[in-house]
């Protein structure tokens, strides 16, 4: 099979479709490759596989993998073809038996080829390549059926990985159109729709949320992009923290319901500090149940949490169903979804990190955006490179060095957390805990500041 045989048949058993659709990346593409249903056309796949031995007879490698699922049959076939090993990964974190999620045998420092369908911008293989080597296999080239990004290449060529593919966009576009199987009106919308995607987002005039507006413009007005952590169990010391710290954060984190002594007399007071010291209120009140449920929660109780927090938090386990319920009927109230955690052996996963995105992109109005960790600059600007366009980041586990405490906590620094893309960090202990808690404060911000307007 040629590559141009190769192409006309995807294009005869549609696998090649023009539309609207979410990539994995969380883009919407104007068109789609998709490979999966090849498995089902022996000769397609015998075509691919044998193409890709060509492409890959001279390269050196241990041990070959294929990304799931789409990939893995491929990748399976070209194993047997060249008489490698195969190995891969679990798509599935495994809970049970043995535990190991990499599957076949290999030893470590095993040089392993990565082979995938496709290629958009590279954060996904980037992914799959550290998954790889924190279980000792190394891994330096990604072989791909259809380069269909913009600048994949040298996305991975800056985290030190090679790209090599069969075919890329513009050739299938220019086959495609030689065969008067697409217009050019497609094709140029195509090719815009790919030369966007390493352009920088313009948000401004996609945010509709007004407490995102609201909380974006506190953030230049202070200058400032600190969100204190109050959590403590007396008013006393509330209060005396918020005394020393007020004027340096953009936002107040509260858990209300850790106060020992909480009464009648706190959200008052609570809102006169707000209105004083410039602040808006966060109330870290992590919703996760049904909307009936949720709805009594935050609007009724002992704390009545809707009357005076700007913002909630909201696990989305309970699906979108949560929103409606804390949210209807509901004014200049808004929430932040928590998307990752930055406790070691959290059972939050990529899979559930997107879910939380697709509600989001359809409830713009009530979600402002997310709270989410990373391990490095990178692995946050690959995660809020998913985001939907105009929500925001807030980044806990942030002190001004980096480690981690007896609990599991881990901690990256403010430069990596702003640099990666945080539009907020997150701190608590890392002030409360000081011996000049308002130095303390202040040097964050400054910090956090200083990062937030290099990146911008």
């Amino acid at each position: 099979m040629t590559k141009e045989q190769f192409v006309l048949e995807l294009q005869r058993i549609g696998a090649i479709k023009f539309g609207s659709f979410t990539l994995k990346s969380g883009l919407t593409s104007p068109f789609y490759f998709d490979l999966r249903d090849i498995i089902s056309f022996p000769y397609i796949l015998e075509g691919i596989a044998d193409l890709l031995v060509e492409k890959i007879k001279d390269m050196e490698f241990d041990v070959l993998t294929g990304i799931p699922y789409t990939a893995l049959p491929i990748a399976s076939l070209v194993a047997s073809k060249m008489q490698k090993p195969l190995i891969y990964m679990r798509k599935e974190e495994k809970a049970y038996g043995t535990g190991n999620n990499v599957i076949g045998k290999f030893k470590k420092g095993a040089k392993c080829l990565v082979i995938d369908d496709l290629i958009t911008t590279g954060a996904s293989k980037i992914e799959t390549a550290e998954a790889y080597e924190r279980k000792g296999v190394v891994i330096k080239d990604f072989v791909v059926v259809i380069d269909r990004s913009s600048n994949g290449k040298e996305d991975l060529a800056k985290q030190g990985y090679k790209l090599h593919s069969l075919i890329n966009l513009n050739e299938i576009m220019e086959l495609l159109q030689n065969r008067n199987l697409i217009s050019e009106e497609k094709v140029n919308e195509v090719r815009n729709f790919t030369a966007s995607i390493s352009k920088p987002k313009k948000v401004k005039e996609e945010i509709t949320n007004l407490l995102t507006l609201k909380l974006i413009s506190k953030i230049k007005e202070k200058k400032s992009n600190l969100v204190l952590s109050l959590d403590v169990t007396t008013q006393k010391e509330f209060f005396e923290i918020l005394d020393e710290t007020g004027s340096e954060i953009v936002m107040l984190k509260t858990h209300v319901d850790i106060l020992d002594d909480y009464d009648e007399n706190f959200v008052p007071k609570l809102q006169e500090y707000a209105k004083r010291q410039n602040f808006l209120i966060f109330e870290d009140r992590k919703f996760a149940d049904i909307g009936n449920t949720v709805k009594h929660q935050y609007r009724n109780g002992v704390y009545k949490i809707s009357d005076w927090a700007e913002f909630v938090t909201v696990h989305m386990v309970a699906g979108d169903g949560i929103l409606k319920g804390l949210f209807d009927g509901m004014e200049n109230r808004s929430s932040f979804v928590l998307a990752r955690m930055s406790s070691k052996g959290n059972l939050i996963n990529e899979t559930y990190s997107r879910k939380c995105f697709e509600i989001a992109r359809k409830n713009p109005n009530v979600v402002s955006g997310f709270i989410g960790h990373g391990k490095d600059v990178e692995d946050i600007k690959r995660f809020k490179a998913k985001f939907p366009v105009g929500m925001l980041l807030l980044t806990p586990g942030v002190k001004l060095e980096r480690g981690s405490d007896a609990m599991g906590q881990q901690y990256i620094t403010v430069e990596d957390a702003i640099c990666g893309g945080a539009d907020c960090i997150i701190v608590g202990r890392g002030i409360i805990k000081a011996k000049d808690r308002k130095k303390e404060a202040k040097i964050y911000r400054e910090r956090a500041w200083k990062e937030y307007q290099e990146r911008i």
